[in-house]
């Protein structure tokens, strides 16, 4: 078998709340950590056990990524996305386990890593070739290149420090994907951009992916970005891996947990308590033509509640947003009576959606802030059934609506 150019073996990272990632293992830190020493010792001596403020981003993450794959990382907020991805660019340090990467590594992860803000544009661009290991003949032939790619001419030779979160996103992007890495690591991080810059950074991606001996791990919450590029997906779930295999599967998986996870109070109150849809069993293998009718059930504190208002965006199996609507546009705020046990039913005319699951966030309000915002939570599912008699084909769906139409010959 060929030698993977990324191998994982038995990652596992360990955090103390209260301490910095830096705090693993940069010089500055550790001479904080010991001038505070005696201070953590008191409070262990006081009965805090450090065991207790423990937390593995990471446990027991093992897999290899071979030459020219594009690998698509995923899983919800916390998963320890970012964490991993840190590892691999040799950013931190795990705790147990090693990594061996064959290539030059491009990173582009947070806002602010690997640029030093006091230089300008042009001096970071050489900087972060060396660091790579090029030549500066091979960093003068892409310079301009990289600088027509970041549209930051007119401030090539401003510090970063004084740059926008958008121009530096542009830079380092353009510099990760144009100085020949073998392997390319992008997060999220290109969600700063506008969507313009986005397509582009796509396209680069897109023309590393066809250079043989490319490789690229990317995460992001862009479903249809991970579809579109990624043939390979790994599924990161509270640290581990759960899923890694083909695209298709991973997504399916990653809806799963997300609909499991996803029904908890993002921003409870005592004011209200979410309860649940109460006619879920109702919404399931529904007609996409009719009418759908989310009754939301809502518990009341102790106080009574006057201008209440409930928005809801109806998500698909990707992650695109369906609908948007807010009850304001329509009437004004509800009143709602202390220790009550309520119900609002949202009808979302004849949506004429396309087969397959779909997810609610539900935000409610009043004017004196949140009552309850309640995230990616199981709502319906469209059967396919209900549509077309060659549902053998229904994959073929791209759109999140199915219209009505009709096909004749003239």
């Amino acid at each position: 078998m060929a030698n993977p150019i990324i191998k994982a073996q038995g990652i596992s990272k360990v955090y103390t709340l209260g301490q910095s990632d830096i705090a693993q293992g940069n010089f500055q830190e550790s001479i904080r950590r010991a001038i505070a020493a005696p201070f953590r010792r008191l409070r262990e001596l006081g009965g805090a056990r450090i065991a207790d403020q423990e937390f593995w981003a990471l446990k027991d993450v093992s897999f290899r990524v071979d030459e020219g794959e594009v690998v698509g990382l995923i899983g919800r907020n916390g998963a320890g996305k970012s964490t991993l991805l840190k590892v691999l660019a040799r950013i931190t340090e795990p705790t147990e386990g090693r990594v061996e990467l064959r290539g030059r590594v491009g990173a582009l992860l947070e806002v602010g890593t690997g640029f030093h803000p006091e230089l300008t544009g042009r001096e970071n661009i050489f900087l972060n070739g060396a660091i790579l290991g090029m030549k500066r003949a091979e960093i003068v032939r892409e310079f301009d290149r990289i600088v027509d790619f970041a549209q930051i001419g007119r401030f090539l030779d401003t510090p970063v420090k004084r740059y926008s979160s958008g121009m530096y996103v542009r830079l380092a992007f353009a510099v990760a994907a144009h100085l020949e890495p073998e392997i390319l690591i992008v997060d999220e991080v290109l969600a700063v951009g506008d969507a313009e810059f986005q397509r582009k950074c796509l396209g680069r991606m897109d023309e590393l992916r066809a250079q043989a001996g490319r490789t690229i791990f990317l995460v992001s919450h862009n479903l249809e970005m991970i579809e579109a590029l990624c043939t390979r997906c790994i599924l990161l779930h509270e640290g581990r891996i759960v899923f890694d295999g083909k695209t298709v599967e991973a997504l399916e998986k990653y809806r799963a947990y997300g609909g499991r996870a996803g029904e908890i109070s993002i921003a409870a109150t005592t004011r209200m308590q979410w309860q649940g849809i109460s006619n879920r069993e109702d919404l399931r293998n529904l007609p996409g033509d009719g009418d759908l009718n989310f009754d939301l059930s809502f518990s009341v504190g102790d106080r009574d509640l006057d201008g209440v208002h409930i928005d809801v965006e109806l998500v698909d199996s990707k992650g695109t947003s369906v609908t948007h609507s807010k009850s304001r546009f329509l009437r004004g705020g509800f009143s709602l009576t202390a220790h009550s046990a309520i119900t609002f039913r949202y009808t979302i005319r004849s949506p004429m959606l396309a087969p397959g699951p779909y997810y609610l966030t539900v935000y409610a309000y009043d004017p004196r802030g949140v009552l309850a915002w309640i995230e990616h939570i199981d709502a319906c599912t469209i059967s396919a059934k209900s549509y077309f008699p060659a549902v053998d084909f229904i994959d073929e769906i791209k759109g999140t609506t199915v219209p009505l139409f009709h096909v004749e010959l003239l």
